[in-house]
């Protein structure tokens, strides 16, 4: 009697390390196109964020003390078209699953819903620039949020414990401190400083953007998308790789 012995094609523990590393990054990018919209609609379309929520509530106690019904309506576009986003990337990244890859396909569908949004985002904002009435700049702010709901939804598809949040990252700060203080290696938990990095970076190359080259802003997220379709792909032919058995040899007498 024989039986075959099977193992992976490639080291299992090497692939999901180098995989885990390429996430990291992507998330990066992820969270520095969320920074540039914010920068991009903070600085040009009336004072109000597109992914930062909190920030935007506070926004809205504010406009209300202070009777600015301009300032609320803004709030409230970029509130509910966030609402909006997050619903529909929910409904297409779902939650977590038992035997989740490192990147789990549904991510990329979701992010390239997203990206829809942000090349309509370009479209608009490069047909009716910064300086657009008040209508122009709601659509750019509601595209703009809708866009980001997208992306926050899909990457709870990683699970809430991981701490990839690439749009609300109070978590990640405050994750990076807290188990730093407690003892955890840094190598374990850099994945919190790098969409921290990957935020403010945004920020800085959407804000410099809108003041010194307008015409650019948008390019920021639509570049960052393109570097994690590319992380994606990468991730989804490793993955294909380390789920290959391969027949090695055959031993005999069993």
């Amino acid at each position: 009697m024989t039986i075959s012995r099977d193992k992976l094609a490639v080291d299992p523990h090497e692939a999901h390390t180098l995989s885990t590393v390429v996430r990291n990054g992507a998330a990066m990018f992820l969270a520095a196109a969320s920074g540039a919209t914010d920068a991009i609609g903070y600085l040009a379309l009336g004072n109000v964020f597109t992914s930062a929520m909190t920030g935007n509530l506070a926004l809205l106690g504010i406009a209300l003390a202070h009777r600015d019904g301009a300032r609320i309506g803004r709030v409230l576009v970029s509130l509910v078209c966030y609402m909006v986003g997050a619903a529909i990337g929910a409904r297409v990244a779902r939650s977590p699953q038992p035997g989740d890859p490192v990147w789990p396909p549904a991510i990329t569908r979701a992010l390239a819903i997203e990206a829809v949004f942000f090349v309509a985002y370009a479209v608009v904002w490069w047909e009716v620039g910064p300086g657009s009435d008040i209508y122009g700049k709601a659509v750019l702010l509601g595209i703009g949020a809708i866009a980001l709901g997208i992306q926050s939804s899909a990457m709870q598809r990683f699970g809430s414990g991981l701490g990839l949040n690439t749009t609300f990252v109070s978590g990640a700060l405050i994750k990076l401190v807290g188990q730093l203080a407690t003892g955890h290696r840094f190598r374990d938990i850099r994945h919190h400083l790098l969409v921290l990095v990957g935020l403010v970076c945004g920020c800085f190359l959407g804000a410099l953007l809108v003041l010194h080259a307008p015409t650019f802003a948008p390019a920021v997220p639509l570049v960052a998308l393109a570097v994690t379709f590319c992380a994606a792909g990468w991730q989804a032919r490793a993955w294909r790789r380390a789920a290959k058995v391969v027949v090695t040899d055959t031993i005999p007498g069993w």
